[in-house]
């Protein structure tokens, strides 16, 4: 099994060609997932880097600290994000009611910070230990998700119709922040892709109409894919739930791999035989069932399966269908880069 990094394997995937092998990819691995391999605690970049390539992985995702992600740890939100608490883990996620946002006035009260103060020091971390033939894919995101986190979701909801003024200019604000996040991420020499991370829907549909993804945070998103555009580096889109009513939009937008495609919301079989020729596809591994609550034969089996599917010709990453959270067995983990190494050399 070939386990040394080789970011052109990715790339080849990406532009529909046959590598020597399936790419493994993974947006995040939770840090108890990386301790238990280890055996220790986990002490730094260096030692997620050699987790990442010991199991195959062709780059590494390092997380910015993002400025806005101080303001939605104020005290009004405290208690709704996920905090471990030894072998439990309390998972809550946005604010359902109010946000730190409620009226202009929140907005004058909030002190942004300028992300050209950001440090990036995780990516300059990440540069000293990356071994030859591994890159970094830079994670940029938030048009959509920081405005409507900031608000709280029902407050949110109801500005779309009471306050459309509040929604444009907190719009603006976030947009502006998060592209000078991407702008300072993609100056880096190791970055070789980018990561978009922007949740807009849910395994029913979209979060909200078209219209308003297409009016503020398409636009974003797009100016992202053309800057990468000019500098040969391929978007990996990722996004939750059922996004077939903007496809077409996502496409338009520049974006080069849609990711994960989560199993009960859209059928990737069906996405890669319909979109196929414009866009590859990353993920799909179930994890609320198989890699959480599976066996590591079944692990095997599905993977196979995706395999087969999906990846002749290229135009497939393999992963899960969101992410490896602390809930999913080490085991399990595993079982899946095993099984994408053995399975997935080419050809299939």
């Amino acid at each position: 099994m070939n386990l040394k990094p080789n970011f052109e394997r990715v790339l080849k995937t990406i532009h529909h060609e046959e590598p020597d092998r399936v790419p493994l990819a993974e947006l995040q691995i939770d840090p108890p997932i990386i301790e238990a391999y280890l055996g220790r605690p986990l002490e730094g970049v260096k030692d997620e880097i050699q987790f990442w390539a010991a199991h195959g992985y062709d780059y590494y995702c390092p997380l910015p600290h993002y400025p806005i992600g101080e303001l939605l740890r104020y005290d009004a939100l405290k208690g709704q994000y996920s905090a471990h608490k030894g072998e439990e883990t309390e998972r809550h996620w946005a604010p359902e009611h109010a946000g730190v946002i409620t009226t202009m006035e929140d907005i004058e009260k909030i002190p942004w910070r300028d992300p050209d103060d950001s440090d990036f020091e995780s990516m300059r971390q990440a540069e000293q230990y990356l071994p030859q033939g591994m890159r970094l894919i830079a994670h940029v995101g938030g048009f959509f998700e920081f405005v409507w986190n900031l608000m709280g979701s029902e407050t949110f909801a109801f500005a779309l119709v009471d306050a459309p003024e509040l929604v444009d200019r907190l719009n603006r604000i976030v947009g502006e922040i998060s592209f000078k996040m991407f702008e300072g991420m993609i100056a880096f020499d190791s970055v070789g892709a980018v990561w978009l991370c922007d949740d807009i829907a849910y395994a029913e549909g979209l979060m909200v109409s078209p219209d308003y993804y297409r009016r503020y945070v398409f636009p974003w998103h797009k100016k992202v894919c053309d800057v990468c555009r000019a500098k040969n580096l391929p978007v990996i889109y990722h996004s939750d739930g059922d996004l077939r009513l903007v496809i077409g939009d996502i496409i338009d937008n520049g974006v080069s791999v849609l990711h994960p495609v989560e199993p009960k919301a859209m059928d990737i079989v069906e996405l890669k035989k319909k979109y196929g020729g414009v866009l590859s596809f990353a993920g799909n591994i179930d994890l609320g069932n198989t890699l959480a609550l599976g066996t590591t034969d079944e692990v095997r089996a599905e993977v196979r399966r995706r395999i087969k599917a999906l990846a002749p010709g290229g135009g497939y990453l393999l992963g899960s269908s969101n992410s490896i959270p602390e809930y999913v067995p080490l085991a399990n983990f595993q079982a899946m880069c095993e099984a994408a190494i053995e399975y997935g050399t080419y050809p299939i």
